[in-house]
């Protein structure tokens, strides 16, 4: 090798070295930067967190204010009396007090009707038999009346149901011994369509059955002027089986007529005036349960039977949702009755005035085509 080549080397040589010790300073002096860069990060944000707690810590020693140590608190004078007085009497401005005044009494009136029971629908006056009366609240679960007495023509004292033009009733009487002397022809004559006979009664203090001093007086002469027949028993039953007695009895009496009577067998039970009666003792449901056993005995015997009362018999005495089977015959002298349940005859004159009468006369009208049937 010459001595040109020998230099050659030795220079390419120094060269690398001399690259590589660059190329290894700068690495270093990079590693040192990068170093010195996150240190100083790192005291920045120690020193941020200094100054936060310091402030924390100044801001925790200071007093809080309160809204009693704002100034503008005095800026309202405190409430004096006449200031008081003042706002008193415009609150109490007689057009406003009395505006106020009509409105409460309004609400008040209001209250009043909804809870009225003469006006809210719910219930019905009823007056007991010591002349004292009650509002008792109708039953929903009773077949209500449905007449209109838009309809009813009254004609001399006898009343019609009409539809029409036509008449759709029955014009009747009921009729006992105490009735007197009847001219059934002049009845018939009268527009008289059918008669309730009392066939029989039971003692109120003896307890005895005893048949009507006119029954076949009467029903004869009924029968032979061609008027229909319905019957009816005052009883005084205190038990069912007294109840099936009064039954039998007038099931027995009727059998010469059987087949004649067209119009129900009512059961008429009752307390009498000025005195006590037998049934004084009988709880509502004691009487409902002889009124049961009297009406199936006499529809076991192939007739119909039907209960008779007035209006505070029928709601407070008996049991009416126990009776649903039954046709019912209402006792009540009114223009129009406010019995609110359906009935199939309606007794509305005690003392009216007929032809073939000579006292006062028990009117009815019947709302049933019995004699059709």
């Amino acid at each position: 090798m010459g001595p040109s080549m020998i230099y050659m080397v030795v220079g390419v040589s120094v060269f690398i070295l001399i690259v590589l010790f660059a190329v290894f300073k700068g690495n270093s002096n990079k590693q040192s930067g990068s170093e010195y860069l996150k240190e100083a990060q790192q005291q920045k944000e120690e020193a941020a967190m200094q100054e936060e707690l310091a402030a924390a810590q100044e801001e925790a020693a200071v007093p809080k204010r309160r809204a009693e140590d704002l100034d503008f608190w005095d800026m309202y004078p405190e409430e004096t009396e006449e200031v008081k007085e003042a706002e008193e009497k415009v609150s109490k401005n007689p057009y406003t007090e009395k505006a106020e005044q009509e409105k409460e009494a309004e609400r008040q009136k209001e209250e009043e009707a909804r809870n009225d029971p003469a006006t809210d629908g719910k219930h019905t006056l009823i007056t007991n038999r010591d002349g004292s009366e009650e509002w008792v609240l109708i039953s929903p679960y009773l077949t209500k009346n449905t007449l209109d007495f838009t309809r009813m023509e009254d004609n001399a004292g006898l009343k019609r149901y009409m539809e029409n033009g036509r008449k759709i009733s029955y014009v009747g009487v009921d009729i006992s011994k105490h009735t007197g002397k009847i001219y059934f022809p002049s009845l018939k004559a009268a527009g008289i369509d059918y008669v309730m006979i009392r066939l029989g009664s039971r003692g109120y203090s003896s307890g005895q059955i005893a048949l009507d001093e006119n029954f076949k007086e009467n029903i004869d002469g009924a029968l032979e002027a061609g008027l229909d027949v319905g019957i009816y028993f005052y009883s005084q039953a205190i038990s069912q089986e007294e109840a099936v007695q009064e039954a039998n009895f007038v099931v027995q009496n009727l059998e010469p007529y059987r087949g004649k009577v067209k119009y129900p067998i009512a059961f008429n039970m009752g307390f009498v005036s000025n005195d006590k009666s037998r049934i004084e003792g009988l709880s509502r449901e004691d009487k409902t349960g002889v009124t049961i056993s009297f009406a199936e005995a006499v529809k076991a015997a192939g007739y119909v039977p039907m209960v008779y009362g007035d209006k505070e018999w029928l709601i407070k005495e008996v049991d009416l949702a126990k009776l649903q089977d039954y046709d019912i015959w209402l006792s009540q002298e009114e223009d129009i009755p406010d019995y609110p349940y359906r009935y199939a005859m309606w007794q509305y004159d005690t003392d009216g005035i007929l032809n073939g009468i000579d006292g006062g006369a028990d009117l009815n009208i019947c709302f049933v085509g019995y004699s059709e049937r």
